[in-house]
């Protein structure tokens, strides 16, 4: 599988010099759900999740803080913009259900919720050219999956030649995972560090390739 070129724009560094991407380009046949991923969820995951989500404050979680202060460094309430990690933990420390929508995306909020990183998942296919790390300038919008308008200005988002597709708070529609897809990029959006986020890859290629059938993988990061 070809890499994509992903580059971080320089001005965005500048603002939170620990900025990187974990990423993984790897082929797949997205099934409806992975019975595995739930029960490895349910068995291996969640109990020692809950009791951590009642005794410490979300702000402070490992990765989901250093996200929440580069979100304060370039211009954004990460109170009123939540990174996903921070909306996927609060759901389950409300007790809810998380989102079942197929293997990859469901691998991918599984890694997100172990890891304290925002992951995003997206079709090859549907992007254009090289891909680009910036901050959403005034005006920019798109609409999230699920959502209606994302308000960009300000905020860490992925874009290729076509305009932006995705950030750290929620992905555009134009790239989703659909059981379609067959080429895939993962991406971790990484505001902590070399360290955390080359951790955090790796247990992207054994979750990917144990719960949503990731073979090829190339696995890099970018900083």
């Amino acid at each position: 599988m070809t890499r994509p070129e992903i580059r971080i724009d320089p001005a965005l560094k500048a603002l939170w010099p620990q900025t990187g991407l974990g990423c993984l380009a790897y082929g797949a046949r997205p099934l409806p759900e992975h019975p595995a991923l739930w029960s490895f969820f349910t068995a291996a995951i969640l109990p020692g999740l809950g009791k951590t989500l009642q005794d410490a404050p979300l702000a402070g979680l490992p990765n989901l803080a250093e996200s929440r202060q580069a979100y304060k460094a370039f211009g954004r309430d990460p109170g009123r913009t939540r990174v996903s990690s921070e909306a996927l933990y609060r759901r389950v420390r409300q007790g809810k259900d998380i989102y079942r929508i197929n293997s990859v995306v469901d691998a991918n909020n599984l890694i997100s919720l172990e890891s304290g990183f925002s992951l995003g998942s997206y079709d090859l296919a549907r992007l254009d050219g090289g891909l680009l790390l910036r901050l959403g300038r005034e005006g920019e919008a798109y609409a999230g999956i699920g959502k209606g308008g994302i308000d960009l200005a300000r905020l860490p988002l992925l874009a290729d030649a076509q305009g932006p597709f995705g950030s750290p708070s929620s992905d555009s529609q134009r790239a989703v995972i659909s059981l379609e897809s067959r080429n895939i990029l993962t991406v971790i959006y990484g505001f902590s560090g070399p360290e955390p986020l080359e951790a955090a890859l790796d247990l992207t290629v054994r979750r990917l390739t144990d719960f949503a059938g990731a073979a090829g993988c190339d696995a890099f990061t970018v900083r």
